[in-house]
């Protein structure tokens, strides 16, 4: 036997088809994978629907104590779509953006400064350019704010994509530094530091049963759903779509291509790979799905200031990505549910005077210390799927040679 083919001989049983030690989703993700398109989806959809029920039934150890559980799902569900934005740009791509929340910014302050009636672009106009009273002016400036926030890194890529490594690393930084300055210091269009109030929100949950306020009741306050569980299921459904668009650009030659670019660019370009236009690809698609995430919190909080926009909460998106898998799109969902949960849930437990949850920022940076020696792609790393099956193909070859 040659050294070739030993260097492709079958995994044993603790490995994958990659050479890697299986991990304790392997098992999972073979069987799911093992499935036809429609028996996915008979299984997907029953699952959705049980996550879209945890936070109205009452389940023990898992709702938050000190804080309002559907709030903290709402949460999750719109780092979730971060994250998703996020790893099209760092895991798929291989680009490291430390600037993320310059693209969330843009999205959240074009929702605000369209909705708001404290906006100070309007002059005279009491409710900004959209009524604010209107029923779905959230709905309206959606689409805007996805527009904008790709244009900005259309903008923002064009001339700096050619950078690599901590270079790119830097510009990036310095761009979602730059976005949280001006928000600061533009007074005649973001009212600065002050921020904007009473953005518009979509009236998701009203209806004359409740008056208005959000919130359900039959009399019970176990039947009672508040306004974080409507936007933790309007969360899902736009984590879905975004979910789906992102899936089928996988499947395509735009996601073979940042494949190739994340691995090895040179090779790629090499090959005939037009590194540059799939790298900026990538980065416009991001910048989109960042923006939908920030008009989703702008309407969800209807409060825009830029001290929620600093680099700090830019790290938690990169730990989100980097601490579910970097280019496996569930994993990073895991990822934004550990991030947001986890605080809340440790909040109501004090050591001394400070809650745990104080402490967040220690633990996520020894948790990825940890994860960085032990398990460096993730808790649920990406699956090179053609490399593995290359193999596959190869070791079937050598043994039909061998026979």
């Amino acid at each position: 036997m040659t050294d070739t083919t030993k260097r492709w001989s079958a995994p044993s049983s603790g490995e994958d088809s990659g050479g890697r030690r299986k991990g304790l989703v392997d098992p999972l993700r073979d069987w799911w994978d093992g499935l036809s398109r429609p028996a996915q989806w008979c299984v997907g959809v029953p699952v959705v629907l049980l996550l879209a029920l945890v936070p109205v039934v009452p389940l023990p150890l898992i709702p938050t104590t000190a804080t309002n559980f559907g709030g903290v799902m709402a949460q999750v569900a719109m780092l979730a779509l971060i994250a998703i934005g996020l790893n099209v740009v760092v895991g798929q791509t291989g680009l490291l953006d430390l600037g993320y929340v310059g693209f969330y910014a843009v999205g959240a302050y074009t929702v605000a400064i369209l909705t708001s009636p404290t906006s100070p672009l309007w002059g005279s106009k009491s409710h900004g350019l959209f009524d604010h009273g209107g029923t779905w002016a959230w709905l309206a400036c959606v689409p805007l704010a996805i527009v904008i926030t790709g244009v900005s890194g259309l903008i923002l890529g064009t001339p700096t994509l050619r950078l690599r490594g901590d270079y790119l690393a830097i510009v990036t930084l310095g761009f979602g530094e730059i976005v949280r300055l001006s928000a600061e210091n533009l007074t005649d269009i973001t009212n600065g530091s002050s921020g904007l109030s009473q953005v518009a929100f979509p009236p998701v949950g009203k209806s004359a049963a409740n008056n208005g306020s959000g919130v359900f009741s039959s009399g019970n306050n176990a039947d009672t759903i508040n306004s974080g569980v409507w936007w933790y299921w309007l969360g899902i459904v736009l984590v879905i779509v975004v979910l789906l668009f992102v899936g089928n650009l996988e499947r395509s030659r735009v996601g073979r291509a940042w494949v190739a670019i994340r691995d090895d660019e040179d090779a790629a370009e090499i090959m005939g790979v037009p590194t540059f236009r799939f790298k900026l690809w990538a980065f416009v698609i991001g910048a989109g799905i960042g923006g939908l995430s920030g008009a989703l919190y702008a309407g969800q909080v209807q409060y825009v200031d830029p001290l929620n926009f600093n680099v700090i909460n830019s790290m938690l998106f990169l730990c989100a990505v980097v601490l579910g898998g970097q280019g496996n799109k569930l994993g990073v969902i895991v990822g934004a549910f550990l991030i947001v949960y986890l605080p809340a849930r440790v909040q109501g437990i004090h050591v001394g005077s400070h809650s745990l949850g104080d402490y967040k920022y220690l633990f996520f940076g020894i948790a990825l210390v940890v994860l960085m020696i032990f398990r460096p792609q993730g808790l649920f790393p990406a699956r090179q799927k053609l490399i593995a099956f290359g193999r596959r193909i190869y070791r079937g070859a050598a043994m039909g040679g061998a026979r």
